[in-house]
């Protein structure tokens, strides 16, 4: 497995963990956010959204934040990539929700962990941009101060 040295960039705003039944109708906010994501099964309607989107009608865990890594990568060639994030996180005890899109994939953690796993990433010989400096909150999204 290659070592892998990657580049993350910390996304703007809040963002929310929604779960709606399977059936709902897709948000009106999907044409315009510049990251959501949609997965639709059987079970359920899961959106991952700017906090200020969030739909009404189902569950909402808000308060997330999104590094997206910077890509693209090929699809069968990314072998350890997500594992190079998430195995220093869950050493350091921080949970994230990983997204695979074609060309790159995203980690959302809690808002309250960010300056931590950044802090985790870089010493395991990754590069986060645009890090929130420690102690001033990490908002950057004026829509989030709802």
């Amino acid at each position: 497995m290659p070592a892998w040295h990657l580049t993350l960039s910390i996304l703007p705003g809040l963002f929310a963990v929604c779960r709606l039944p399977s059936g709902a109708p897709l948000p009106s906010s999907a044409s315009t956010d510049p990251f959501m994501s949609i997965t639709r099964t059987r079970n359920e309607l899961s959106i991952v959204c700017r906090q200020s989107d969030a739909p009404a009608g189902g569950e909402t865990e808000a308060g997330w934040r999104c590094l997206k890594v910077e890509g693209p990568f090929p699809l069968d060639g990314t072998i350890g990539v997500l594992a190079a994030l998430a195995t220093p996180l869950a050493n350091a005890g921080i949970s994230v929700l990983a997204i695979g899109t074609y060309d790159t994939d995203y980690l959302l953690l809690k808002d309250t962990h960010l300056p931590h796993a950044a802090r985790v990433l870089t010493q395991a010989g990754h590069q986060v941009r645009d890090q929130p400096a420690l102690g001033h909150g990490s908002r950057g999204d004026p829509r989030d101060a709802e």
